[in-house]
């Protein structure tokens, strides 16, 4: 797991979630072949978190994309080739849906959700190119994903600056930039 995934997975915990990280989708052979990838191993999700209380199981898949242009609208829309490879969740009907059910029978199995939860993906993007981040918000918006885009993050942080203090490396870092913006 990178450092972009804890922190992500840090924040959803904060928030109420409990939190796996590199969860392994279990396909059936049947599953790999209906997604046109008979070969697969395990699917991999960055984070998989649930939240009780909203019976709501977060697919998080996550972009750091720190020191490039950032999360470019045409590619999460599956509008380029690239875009189609590096966002197949968003972009593969068909391969969301199967991993999807297969992940709800799974953790159901496992004994780690509620009768009807749902399962909703998200994008974690750490920086998106200039000028997308309302066209992404936009599509997820109307494919029913979440967002956590830079404006989340500012939110987060500024919830980690004004917390009480803990020896955590994200808050630590959070109540240092405050105290340097001050």
């Amino acid at each position: 797991m990178d450092a972009f995934e804890q922190i992500v997975a840090m924040l959803l915990e904060r928030d109420g979630y409990w939190v796996h990280t590199s969860y392994k989708v279990r396909l059936t052979k049947e599953e790999k072949v209906r997604i046109g990838i008979p070969s697969c191993p395990r699917w991999e999700i960055d984070i998989v978190a649930y939240r009780p209380k909203d019976n709501v199981v977060l697919a998080v898949e996550c972009k750091s994309f720190l020191n490039s242009p950032g999360v470019d609208y045409k590619s999460f829309s599956g509008q380029t080739v690239r875009g189609l490879r590096r966002y197949k969740l968003f972009t593969n009907g068909t391969l969301r849906k199967t991993v999807f059910s297969r992940l709800e029978k799974q953790l159901r199995q496992d004994g780690r959700l509620r009768p009807s939860a749902r399962v909703k993906l998200c994008l974690a993007a750490g920086h998106i190119r200039k000028g997308s981040e309302a066209d992404i918000q936009e599509h997820c918006r109307k494919n029913g994903w979440l967002l956590f885009g830079q404006a989340w993050f500012r939110e987060q942080f500024g919830k980690l600056a004004d917390a009480d203090y803990e020896n955590d490396i994200a808050i630590v870092a959070a109540k240092l930039a405050k105290a340097a913006a001050e």
